[in-house]
């Protein structure tokens, strides 16, 4: 299966996990610094609907500072959309993308529509579950391929990777830095830089692994 059919399977599988959480849960804080749950949903609406000339206009409106103009796009809609509208427009989308959705590679799109996909559900307690293929497409990404807006790469730097779960090993890039092993889930998570998901994992690395994600706390 190609990456852009995996991207939109998890999508259409997205919509589903969406659609089976309440109206209080989406007001809940996820994984996102200051975002909640309906902000999450929002920024993901944005990325397949924005045309890459707003999205310019509206970082040059910003001093160029991406994170600030990614949460007050994404904070916009979601004030403007109420959750089951954004969870239709995203389904619409998932077969014809729009703006700068078009323009990302499938495989870096997949992995910034997991990892905001765990940041809802770890936030909320509920099991990360997909299917192996796409969070292990996901880890072979985020370690494999160096990432402006997500720093997993240089997070899993000399470390050995051990999904439990899945199977899914990384040791390429292992230089006796330690293990860290867990679910493919709170792996993928944790490389991206969610503090949370740390908690999960075990094994001697994991101390590196912590201090690396401290370093960069602010995630979008």
């Amino acid at each position: 299966m190609s990456s852009r059919d995996l991207l939109r399977r998890h999508d259409h599988d997205f919509v589903d996990f969406a659609r089976s959480l309440t109206p209080a849960e989406w007001t809940r804080p996820s994984l996102c610094s200051e975002w909640t749950a309906h902000d999450v949903l929002a920024h993901l609406v944005v990325g397949y609907s924005m045309p890459a000339p707003s999205l310019c206009w509206a970082m040059a409106t910003r001093r160029m500072n991406f994170n600030r103009t990614n949460t007050s796009v994404a904070q916009r809609l979601a004030r403007r959309r109420r959750t089951v509208e954004l969870i239709d427009s995203f389904e619409v989308l998932i077969d014809d993308p729009r703006g700068i959705g078009r323009l990302f590679p499938p495989t870096l799109l997949l992995g910034d529509h997991v990892i905001h996909r765990l940041d809802i559900a770890l936030a909320l307690g509920k099991p990360p579950e997909m299917p192996d293929e796409i969070i292990d497409g996901v880890l072979d990404t985020e370690v494999g391929l160096p990432n402006p807006f997500v720093p997993a790469k240089r997070n899993s730097s000399g470390l050995t990777l051990r999904a439990t779960d899945t199977g899914w090993t990384s040791t390429a890039d292992g230089d006796g830095r330690g293990v860290v092993e867990g679910r493919a889930a709170h792996l993928a998570s944790a490389l991206a830089g969610r503090p949370h998901a740390l908690e999960f994992l075990s094994g001697d690395g994991v101390p590196t692994l912590s201090s690396r994600v401290a370093r960069r706390r602010h995630v979008k």
